[in-house]
């Protein structure tokens, strides 16, 4: 009988735990969504409703298959096909609408104030990772998502490797990568002649190379083999992004799980070899060198001193990979996607490519570019401006909050993400105009601030304290790759090229970029 109550027990305890998973379950899966879905219609929001675990992600999958499956125009509204879900939930929605992902609702804001408001308050809207596949945090990790303090050390030890007496001495480093990146199209060029040639490859190992000397200093091959494994992590990443996870998903041995781990294993050993390479060499009273690695090494050594030697005031061996992992896969993304959009808008609207190698060659002459020169090109500013209007290398930025809040007039309870797709405030023609669609480099004649109707509608790098703080090198290394392909190269669009930007995290060509290429007299 003592054996029967025990059994009794155990199944009566069995039974009532099943039933509290259970419950936990669908309170997490299907109470909670369901509440907050009631939360944001009450306050006028509007979006579809909420489906078991899968939320928008299938229609969002089938709207970017059916967008990706025909090229635009140049010209078109490239938003219709980059971010095609979220184009589809505006026209349908309105524009202060949700999307489901997953199991949290996430409001797409498209009022510049409200979008400048919550990227401001990085206290309370954080980085938006949960409910994604924790594998992204091998390419997302360390700086790009911790926050508070954490977030404050990173930025505090990374900082003194992004002044304007760093970046000038990084610069040359840069300029060698541009020109054997240039030497190369020029030796497919007949004399007197043109070459069709597909730039984005160029492009891409012109970044790969810059990065790899001014992050890391080292060697061409052995860099671009590292953004060769950043470059398929990230599609790997990109792929979990838009995927339907489910706990415990991260385990199991898929072909991509296994691969990222793979890619990470391989990238750890390389870039924390540089790293050891660079701390030795320092430990022996040498320089870590101008490149980011060393500026960073140098300023956590210093942090750490400057806190009394106690470690934890600076950043680990692997906090220290992290960034440079982070840093070195943005810096080569952003680079490449930024000049290859400027050289296929150049090369469609002549005149403006015409009127920036009359300022390059007016600043710089016979001599190669250098920083203080950078500092006079206005008409090559107001063109990578407009560049970034139409192509920013990130299409959209997410917050989540991190506790109830009010923003504007709309109570955001904690847990829902918000959405703010430049792109989207980039294209809409109440903030820029009927001409929005058009590439007008003049809107900035008078600078970023008069360029629209309201401030906050225009933030490439995103905007506030978590401002991308490598911007500066961006813009800075990029006038220099454009200054030195418009003093050797013209270009127009080959009858070929096809018009197919497609989001990768950033935006980027789905199939290539062909331009007819011709070298410039006396310019070599």
């Amino acid at each position: 009988m003592e054996v029967m109550g025990f059994k009794l027990i155990a199944i009566l305890g069995f039974v009532g735990y099943a039933i509290y998973w259970l419950y936990g379950m669908l309170d997490l899966y299907w109470f909670r969504p369901k509440k907050l879905e009631k939360c944001l219609r009450e306050q006028g929001l509007k979006g579809n409703p909420y489906r078991l675990l899968r939320g928008d992600l299938y229609e969002s999958a089938k709207l970017l298959r059916e967008a990706h499956s025909k090229p635009i125009q140049l010209g078109d509204n490239i938003v219709k096909r980059t971010m095609p879900e979220v184009y589809n939930s505006v026209q349908s929605h309105g524009k202060n609408s949700f999307m489901w992902i997953g199991r949290f609702p996430k409001i797409t804001v498209t009022d510049p104030t409200l979008a400048k408001d919550a990227l401001v308050r990085h206290a309370t809207f954080h980085k938006s990772f949960h409910d994604l596949d924790p594998l992204i945090h091998i390419l997302f990790g360390g700086m790009g998502a911790v926050e508070g303090e954490e977030w404050a050390k990173y930025r505090k030890i990374t900082n003194p490797a992004f002044t304007l007496e760093k970046l000038k001495s990084m610069l040359p480093l840069f300029q060698s990568s541009c020109i054997d990146a240039v030497n190369k199209w020029t030796s497919v060029i007949p004399e007197g002649g043109a070459a069709e040639v597909d730039v984005w490859p160029g492009v891409e190992s012109i970044s790969a190379t810059s990065i790899s000397t001014s992050l890391f200093g080292i060697g061409g091959e052995e860099g671009k083999k590292i953004v060769g494994l950043l470059k398929e992590l990230a599609n790997h990443t990109w792929e979990k992004v838009n995927s339907v996870y489910f706990p415990g998903k991260r385990f199991l041995p898929t072909k991509s799980n296994l691969r990222m781990r793979a890619l990470d294993r391989e990238l750890r050993v390389k870039i924390t070899d540089i790293i050891n390479r660079k701390l030795k060499a320092m430990q022996a009273g040498e320089s870590g060198g101008a490149d980011f690695v060393g500026l960073l090494l140098e300023s956590n050594l210093n942090e750490i001193k400057l806190q009394g030697n106690q470690k934890s005031a600076g950043l680990s061996i692997e906090d220290i990979y992290a960034v440079c992992k982070l840093f070195y896969w943005a810096g080569q993304d952003t680079s490449s996607t930024l000049v290859l959009w400027t050289l296929v808008l150049l090369s469609k609207h002549t005149e403006w490519q015409d009127r920036a190698r009359e300022e390059v060659l007016q600043v710089f002459g016979d001599k190669m570019p250098d920083y203080d020169g950078i500092n006079h090109l206005k008409i090559v500013s107001m063109i990578l401006n407009e560049v970034l209007r139409l192509y920013p290398p990130l299409a959209e930025l997410s917050k989540v909050a991190s506790e109830d809040t009010l923003l504007g007039k709309y109570l955001i309870p904690a847990g829902v993400q918000v959405m703010m797709p430049q792109i989207l405030l980039h294209y809409d023609p109440e903030l820029w105009g009927d001409d929005v669609l058009e590439f007008k480099p003049e809107r900035f004649s008078e600078g970023i601030m008069k360029a629209t109707k309201i401030q906050g509608a225009y933030f490439p790098f995103s905007f506030g304290p978590r401002m991308c703080i490598g911007n500066n090198f961006a813009l800075y290394s990029i006038k220099m790759a454009i200054a030195i392909i418009l003093r050797t190269l013209s270009s127009e669009l080959s009858p070929s090229y096809v018009h197919a930007p497609i989001r990768r995290v950033t935006v980027q060509p789905q199939y290539g970029a062909h331009l007819i290429l011709r070298r410039l007299k006396n310019h070599n």
